[in-house]
């Protein structure tokens, strides 16, 4: 009998999988944090999920191609942020944002990015209820650097090749003797109807008072201004008309002039810390059109506030303090912490969506809850494994603890594999990548049967259970392949077609199937191999195939009859 290939040497295989072992856990506990645990999702360690509602000006649907484009922004705004395993879906005419762990308040925060525009500031003023109603707040040009700051941290702009560091910082707000109208024209009620004509309603009479010319109008704008309420014009306003809008603290109004720079026209946006002056600082760079606007507009607002505006609020208000500025690149400083610079360089590098959007839910998922989806989770696989191996053991006697070994090894590089993932490619561990992990257990179960099923074939042809075993694998491993191909091809069109945690499903799915095979070919085989040489393996009392040799050997006497005959 010549011997099947691949069962000549079943130690050498075993040691290729002890040292792929050895490899995974040596990165898993030498590399990276060195903490042997997988990255959880939002179900399993608690987190925050917001569903961002878009709004188009005339309250119609957004179209998919913007919808994409929104998403692609805010994945990138996301992983600005360095949030690990978070999530952004478009689910309908919604854009999902999920982020597992303590990142909850930034999720949230992503609600606000839409539309960024760079417009002058014409005046400003203390928000209702941040100072004296009727006091307004002048321009930097009526007041020299100089001046004692306000309560409001001061920020600067300056070019961002070397100079010499100014002296003094133009606050972002003073106190000025102007006074405002006490109250805005009426606003006329929206008509009921669809809640797409109260959008749009709502979005007409906001543009008609904080986006109008007349001077008497924008006053009465500033004065009646609440920046506690819900904004009707976040991400609707018209660039090409002035704008009425608070910071983004609700400490200021801004009256600001009509957008010079589109959002879109900034390149890049980095914070870093000055070491000369000590200060944090966020370093701007514009595309081609957008530089030469900047080089425009800070030669004609020298000692001038510049507002950025994101959503219709001005997220950073600092003064031009040279000009002009050629070149492309600026740098923003002021009363800056290391979070807040990175949150406005984030905010001004993928603040500039094509759609807007609302917040139309945000859910938290306590740790506590995640903690007992994943106890119910592991549960639920201990019980399959479990359950598995007992079948195995009662069909299959000793052959299934075979079984159960290969089920174990499969385990130790699926769970080594999941940690090294999440440092890798951030990927995260949910209930339905759990799901997938326990299907799995059921597939690679399915190849022992089949492997075990060709050897019962076998010895009913009348061979021994050593003879058996290398033939048996010649016919199983064509079957193991085959069966797992299909699997894995099905997972990698779910992981291609599907969104969400599905892809969790589908990744989890691909991997065990590959494992599967990787297992059967370098564990099960060789294990099965080494047990057929053993006269104590080949006792039908230990291996259960006692009722097969009994077959076959009925056989031999029927055709040893037939022949006589």
């Amino acid at each position: 009998m010549p011997p099947s290939q691949g069962s000549a040497h079943p130690l050498r295989l075993l040691g290729v999988y002890a040292a792929l072992l050895a490899v995974i856990y040596a990165l898993v506990f030498f590399t990276g944090d060195k903490a042997p645990t997988p990255k959880l999702g939002i179900d399993l360690q608690g987190g925050t999920r917001v569903t961002l509602t878009a709004r188009t000006p005339d309250g119609g649907k957004p179209s998919q191609d913007s919808l994409k484009k929104a998403q692609e922004i805010i994945e990138n705004r996301v992983n600005g942020l360095g949030v690990g395993g978070s999530e952004v879906v478009i689910d309908g005419d919604n854009i999902v944002i999920t982020v597992p762990g303590d990142d909850g308040q930034q999720a949230r925060a992503l609600a606000t990015t839409a539309k960024l525009y760079i417009r002058p500031v014409l005046q400003a003023a203390p928000a209702a209820g941040k100072g004296t109603p009727q006091q307004a707040v002048p321009t930097p040009a009526d007041v020299p650097p100089s001046s004692a700051p306000g309560d409001v941290p001061p920020s600067s702009i300056a070019p961002e090749a070397p100079q010499e560091a100014p002296q003094d910082v133009a606050p972002d707000s003073v106190p000025q003797q102007r006074v405002f109208p006490a109250q805005a024209p009426t606003q006329p009620p929206a008509p009921p109807g669809s809640p797409q004509e109260q959008a749009q309603q709502e979005i007409a009479t906001a543009k008609a008072v904080r986006q109008s010319t007349d001077p008497t109008i924008q006053q009465a704008a500033m004065a009646a201004m609440d920046c506690g309420k819900l904004d009707p014009l976040a991400g609707n306003d018209d660039p090409n008309l002035p704008l009425v809008a608070c910071s983004t603290d609700g400490n200021e109004v801004f009256l600001l002039d009509k957008s010079r720079i589109d959002g879109q026209e900034i390149k890049n946006a980095t914070a870093g810390l000055n070491q000369q002056q000590a200060r944090h600082e966020v370093n701007l760079e514009f595309k081609s059109g957008g530089s030469d606007a900047w080089a425009t507009l800070t030669g004609e607002y020298l000692n001038k506030r510049v507002a950025f505006v994101l959503d219709s609020k001005v997220v950073s208000a600092p003064v031009v303090q040279a000009g002009p500025q050629q070149g492309g690149r600026t740098t923003i400083s002021g009363s800056f912490t290391a979070t807040s610079a990175k949150e406005l360089a984030n905010t001004l590098k993928y603040g500039s969506l094509p759609l807007s959007f609302q917040t139309s839910e945000a859910e938290t998922v306590s740790a506590t809850l995640g903690l007992s989806s994943l106890k119910a989770g592991l549960l639920a696989g201990g019980v399959g494994l479990v359950v598995v191996l007992l079948y195995c053991l009662a069909y299959y006697r000793m052959l299934g603890f075979l079984t159960g070994l290969s089920l174990v090894a499969s385990g130790l590089a699926v769970y080594g594999i999941m940690v090294l993932l999440g440092r890798w490619i951030g990927f995260t561990l949910d209930l339905a990548g759990i799901a997938g992990l326990i299907i799995g257990i059921g597939m690679t179960a399915d190849s022992f049967v089949v492997f075990f099923e060709r050897i019962k074939d076998e010895m009913r042809e009348g061979r021994s259970f050593r003879s058996a075993v290398p033939r048996g694998w010649q016919r199983a491993r064509r079957t193991i392949l085959s069966g797992n191909a299909v699997s894995f091809i099905a997972a990698a069109v779910l992981y291609a077609l599907a969104v969400g945690q599905v892809r969790g499903f589908a990744f989890t799915l691909g991997l065990t199937t590959v494992l599967d095979v990787v297992v059967v070919f370098l564990v099960t085989a060789p294990l099965v191999m080494l047990s057929s040489r053993t006269s104590w393996w080949a006792n039908p009392s230990v291996n259960g195939l006692g009722a097969i040799q009994k077959v076959a050997r009925e056989r031999r006497a029927a055709d040893a009859a037939l022949g006589k005959a």
